[in-house]
């Protein structure tokens, strides 16, 4: 077996297991008995039978973690991240702010940037608004406000 885990649930046509050596630890794979190489391949009844148990399985994953929510996953195909090519779901339990996915973490990083870049010209705005014109460093140069909204020197 490729995933090691440990059996949580049996039915006639799959098996759900709760992965224990992954790198997304704490999740659960609902697989087919059966080989499929993908979704497509795999047979409507099956994929009936699999995601007919994912709110029971997802429920119990997000309770026994202390998860808030979860995603549902499936790897389609080699340019969407399949690299077990043997149909299967994943149910990823999740809470506020794990940064699991890639997007995830640039979204609200960039979002934190922005927030500081922002707070950051709060603060020079502060600082130019308490610098008068006669304390200008070099003397015969002032710094006062032009037309429109940029600063210019006169």
């Amino acid at each position: 077996m490729l995933i090691r885990g440990s059996l949580s649930m049996e039915h006639a046509s799959f098996v759900g297991l709760y992965a224990v050596n992954h790198r997304l630890l704490r999740h659960s794979l609902i697989i087919p008995k059966s080989h499929f190489s993908s979704l497509d391949a795999t047979p409507p009844s099956v994929i009936a039978a699999m995601c007919s148990k994912v709110p029971l399985i997802s429920s119990a994953i997000v309770k026994a973690t202390g998860s808030d929510s979860f995603n549902l996953l499936v790897n389609n195909g080699a340019a969407a991240g399949q690299v077990i090519f043997h149909t299967h779901i994943h149910i990823i339990p999740r809470k506020e702010q794990d940064c699991l996915w890639a997007s995830e973490s640039l979204r609200r990083q960039s979002l934190k940037l922005d927030q500081e870049a922002s707070r950051l010209a709060d603060l020079v705005r502060e600082q130019l608004s308490s610098v008068s014109p006669s304390s200008s460093s070099s003397g015969n140069s002032e710094v006062s406000e032009g037309e429109g909204s940029s600063l210019s020197r006169s």
